[in-house]
């Protein structure tokens, strides 16, 4: 399965909740798309059903591929903490979130191709995998040569968002990755436990 790159509203009505953000078209059409989304005697979903779901949107949200979240899964179930947590903090700790949660990117997939694209260092040297995993104590920086960027000072220019385990410093244009989120920290809206019971079958 190829990366999502349709219609973020459509995704968002699937799932009943703007999981990218503040979207004008969710709130118009707040149900189910499709011809029978506005149907309220749809049939109740099985436990499957809303299992799968879940996972879906935290691969929607993330933006990660099955195979990556799969192996993102078996690592966090290796660990010693409790598997859901791990596995929300490990999201938590890509490289590319952490570009969006600073507001250098004002999307995922804006992080993510600012950081495929080579605009962003970790501890001075670039790097482009966006899916690199960060430490506590990690600098995450934008590269000397892109900080006169438009879309980089566009973007940090409208971002309000402050996160407890982030320290951001606008003058070096630098954040650093204080410590791996508990799971109070993570705002996202996802019930990580079903996503351990599906794996779990």
């Amino acid at each position: 399965m190829a990366r999502y790159t349709g219609p973020k509203t459509k995704i968002a009505r699937k799932f009943g909740e703007a999981i990218f953000g503040d979207d004008k078209s969710f709130e118009k059409k707040n149900y189910p798309p499709g011809q029978h989304g506005n149907n309220r005697r749809r049939g109740k979903k099985s436990e499957y059903a809303i299992q799968l779901m879940e996972k879906q949107k935290a691969k929607y949200t993330y933006g990660i591929l099955e195979r990556q979240f799969r192996n993102i899964f078996a690592r966090a179930n290796r660990s010693k903490g409790v598997t859901g947590e791990v596995l929300l903090q490990m999201c938590e700790s890509r490289l590319d979130n952490v570009v969006f949660r600073f507001g250098i990117a004002t999307s995922r997939r804006g992080a993510r191709q600012l950081v495929s694209h080579r605009h962003i260092t970790v501890n001075g040297e670039v790097v482009n995998i966006p899916s690199y995993s960060l430490k506590a104590g990690d600098v995450v920086g934008v590269r000397e040569k892109s900080k006169s960027l438009q879309t980089i000072q566009d973007a940090l220019a409208a971002n309000s968002s402050v996160y407890e385990w982030l320290s951001w410093n606008s003058e070096k244009m630098q954040g650093t990755f204080v410590a791996v989120p508990e799971r109070i920290q993570i705002p996202e809206n996802i019930k990580e436990q079903l996503i351990v019971e599906l794996y779990s079958k």
